[in-house]
């Protein structure tokens, strides 16, 4: 039965895991001996840059010669051992490839192992270190690259060439401090590149989806993402701050810690573009209530939509059984209560002893639209003067806002 591929997680790893491939499956080969040598001169290294480092054996893997019947770019695989690959590669953020040399190309096993996959590769850097006899396997890296590229891989600069005879002894490599050196580089450039890539590699990913800004895409925010959630509240919430004459608004002291806490129990929406957060929006569900909080734009990016934008991606996610949607603001934040009000929200209550106002409106009410941007009845005004500065969903002035993020009595 044909089923799809695993979706890779959209979102971030904790460090940077790195697949070191090698591939050949002769007996005897030197690939193993070359592949132990590698990871045991990184290991350090790679600790030093939070990067994982895990090889695997293309004979280990047993792939057949590609017998999958759909076209590896439908990411439909019929065969396990299909899937069990497209997962490995999937989770991968980059490569570095052992190779021999064989008859002035790669080995057929290589070839075979990158042409079972699509777009499990793509925007993914990959690093060679080569062995051989005349030309230290350079003209198995150069073959290995045309493919490479089709793929959307992205071959480094820095590479490791061993002629066998120079190299080796005893099926063992010999030591060497200037290949070691090598070798650092590859890793060196190999999570440069990999940071460099990572907004296209999210964009392209299973849960990210196109945002309003060109070249922008929105995602779920995981633990993960707490320093730039971190960055961006700051900026966005000195407005509110300055509007309500307070300093006590808990996005401008939080920690990265307690972003990261919180994180876990909200839904929290980022909109990113070229591995910037630019806007941001959380959620949950309080008994039959849906809270929205936390909706906040970088301030050179006010008046483009997006706050309408992520408002309506939180409206949307409120569960079927919660009949209402509440946020908070500050009392003397008037454009963003003049934007709730634009958007349906109406306040259920005088101003609170911590200086903030809730608004609510029924779950069944039309959501924000995210239609052009019009005139004062549409709430997105020309040169975003009701564009939301920054809104706290749980009442973020004043010092009982401060149990907000421990006790999710508000938003």
């Amino acid at each position: 039965m044909s089923t799809t591929s695993p979706s890779p997680s959209p979102f971030p790893s904790p460090s940077t895991r790195i697949l070191v491939l090698v591939c050949s499956t002769r007996p005897g080969a030197l690939g193993p001996a070359i592949g132990t040598w590698l990871t045991q001169t990184l290991t350090s290294r790679a600790t030093q840059l939070q990067a994982e480092l895990v090889t695997v054996r293309l004979s280990d893997l047993a792939l057949p010669f590609l017998d999958e019947e759909e076209h590896p770019s439908s990411g439909i695989y019929q065969h396990e051992h299909t899937r069990r690959w497209s997962a490995m590669v999937s989770a991968a953020d980059g490569f570095i490839v052992v190779t021999p040399e064989y008859n002035y190309g790669m080995p057929a096993t290589l070839k075979n192992a990158l042409d079972y996959l699509g777009s499990e590769w793509a925007w993914k850097p990959v690093g060679f270190v080569s062995y051989g006899n005349t030309s230290a396997g350079t003209r198995a890296v150069q073959h290995a690259k045309q493919v490479a590229t089709t793929l959307r891989l992205v071959p480094l600069g820095a590479t490791v060439a061993m002629r066998i005879t120079d190299a080796t002894a005893h099926g063992k490599v010999i030591p060497d401090p200037a290949r070691d050196a090598a070798a650092a580089r590859v890793l060196d450039e190999l999570v440069q590149v990999t940071h460099a890539l990572r907004p296209l590699r999210e964009a392209a990913r299973a849960g990210s989806t196109p945002g309003p800004l060109p070249g922008s895409y929105t995602r779920q925010l995981l633990p993960q993402d707490a320093p730039e959630v971190t960055v961006l509240q700051r900026c966005c919430w000195v407005d509110e701050a300055l509007a309500n004459n307070t300093l006590t608004v808990p996005a401008l002291h939080e920690s990265p810690d307690q972003v990261r806490a919180w994180l876990r129990e909200w839904h929290t929406t980022g909109l990113w573009r070229n591995g910037r957060l630019l806007a941001l929006v959380r959620a949950r569900r309080v008994g039959t209530d849906w809270h929205i909080g936390r909706l906040g734009v970088a301030p050179d990016l006010r008046g483009h939509g997006l706050a309408r934008r992520l408002l309506h991606i939180a409206e949307r996610a409120a569960p079927p059984e919660c009949r209402r949607i509440v946020l908070s603001t500050g009392s003397h934040s008037h454009r963003n209560i003049a934007f709730y009000e634009n958007a349906g929200y109406r306040p259920i209550q005088p101003t609170e002893d911590d200086g903030t106002i809730t608004l609510v409106k029924s779950a069944a009410e039309p959501q924000c639209s995210t239609s052009a941007r019009g005139d004062a009845g549409t709430g997105d005004l020309i040169a975003g003067r009701n564009e939301a500065q920054a809104v706290d969903g749980a009442g973020q002035l004043g010092a009982s806002a401060l149990a907000e993020t421990t006790h999710g009595s508000g938003q």
